[in-house]
């Protein structure tokens, strides 16, 4: 990628609307479309640009200073337009300003720094899956009981939050992730309820709210050290809030989805356990429950000679680059033999999920407790999906298991 002046090539066109239901619902073929379209489409909708192919979404990830943050990541452009809260100081902003709340929320996230929750959160899952297993019996929702219910569990307790009001964590999540799409039904539902949600995470923010030995009370430490403002300590910490629950529920949901349908990686994690990471890892390359983010070019840019003007929207669709087949020889198979390193399910670059530490953390936990209890796993009914304008969500995932022996 490299400024323009370079003539420009002739740019493909879609009209289609990736935010339409039956996108959001199976987005595949409409990846393929814009992956065999061109390395840049112009999606005429919403006069964005789209990214589909690894190559590009890599580089457009990895090129902040072309391609900023600060303008907004969704359809937005906070240039231009007031957005619906303070914006983000990790996603939504770049540098300098984004220096110095990812430094803290790196050193307070980072391997070292989780080890003191591995067994506690290990044995939270094992409890969790022998509870289901003992109540439910071989038929349950692996989204509500497991995918859904682990990471509301342990995350809020790692963050510092009371036990009351945590059931408004995903219905807020759910709401800001759409919100970074068009004005759409999906965000019009959540009209009534966005000002109490927003007051109520915001209220967890405060450092009265948390107890002493969470991730957020660090945070606030942070700033009492003068590495962070004080004004920025909250926002840091609703960072955690607001990405930190709603991407590892549908991420679990995703690995286990994967395992229901291809019952030969199933066994292959049971004989090798030690896999969970790389599972978790492959499956989010599979499903990338963050699908889309955007950028806005800072100047005039040429992409594989097609040329895009400073200002311009550019649509990144991480889940059509974890697919792209010139990256990832059969791409469309979950297969716990591939190498997934690389994928950009948790982004690139400077932005890049501060909190996948923490995600594969949990996916460790719960698949590990599930796989030494099950021996097989299957879908005993048709998953809902929840449709969100981000993020690939679901709503039920039945299945029937066979317990070990």
């Amino acid at each position: 990628m490299t400024p323009a002046p370079a003539p420009a090539v002739s740019l493909p066109t879609s009209d289609a609307d990736p935010f339409a239901a039956e996108h959001l619902a199976q987005p595949e073929p409409l990846h393929q479309q814009l992956r065999q379209a061109g390395p840049v489409v112009h999606l005429s909708r919403y006069n964005v640009y789209a990214l589909a192919r690894y190559r590009e979404v890599h580089a457009a990830l990895v090129d902040w200073q072309t391609f900023q943050s600060a303008a907004g990541v969704g359809l937005a452009d906070f240039r231009k337009e007031k957005p619906w809260r303070p914006p983000s100081l990790l996603l939504e902003a770049d540098p300098p300003h984004h220096d110095a709340p990812r430094r803290v929320l790196r050193e307070i996230l980072a391997p070292p720094a989780l080890r003191r929750l591995r067994a506690t959160w290990q044995t939270v899952a094992e409890e969790l899956v022998d509870t289901v297993l003992a109540d439910r019996g071989r038929e349950f929702d692996a989204f509500t009981d497991l995918a859904g219910a682990f990471p509301l569990r342990v995350f809020p307790d790692a963050v510092g939050l009371g036990p009351e009001g945590r059931e408004n964590l995903l219905p807020y999540g759910n709401m800001a992730f759409n919100a970074f799409g068009p004005a759409n039904d999906l965000v019009k539902a959540d009209a009534d309820r966005a000002a109490g949600l927003a007051a109520w995470v915001n209220a967890q923010c405060a450092r009265e709210a948390l107890s002493e030995d969470g991730f957020g009370s660090r945070i606030w430490a942070a700033a009492d050290r003068g590495d962070l403002t004080h004004t920025q300590a909250p926002l840091v910490v609703r960072s955690l809030l607001t990405a930190g629950v709603d991407t590892t529920v549908h991420g679990l949901a995703a690995a286990l989805y994967a395992f229901a349908t291809h019952p030969d990686q199933w066994q292959r994690l049971r004989e090798r356990p030690e896999s969970a990471r790389v599972a978790f890892d492959e499956a989010v390359r599979w499903q990338s429950p963050v699908q889309t983010f955007f950028r806005t070019a800072t100047t005039d840019v040429t992409i594989a000679g097609a040329r895009i003007p400073e200002g311009a929207k550019i649509l990144m669709f991480l889940g059509a680059a974890n697919r792209d087949p010139v990256r990832w020889p059969d791409a469309d198979r979950f297969d716990l033999t591939r190498d997934p390193s690389g994928h950009v399910g948790f982004g690139m670059g400077i932005h890049q999920c501060v909190g996948q530490h923490v995600a594969r953390l949990e996916a460790e936990a719960l698949l590990t407790a599930l796989a030494r209890r099950v021996a097989h796993i299957e879908l005993t009914g048709e998953p809902r999906r929840h449709l969100n304008n981000t993020l690939r969500s679901w709503a039920a995932l039945p299945v029937t298991v066979r317990p070990a022996r």
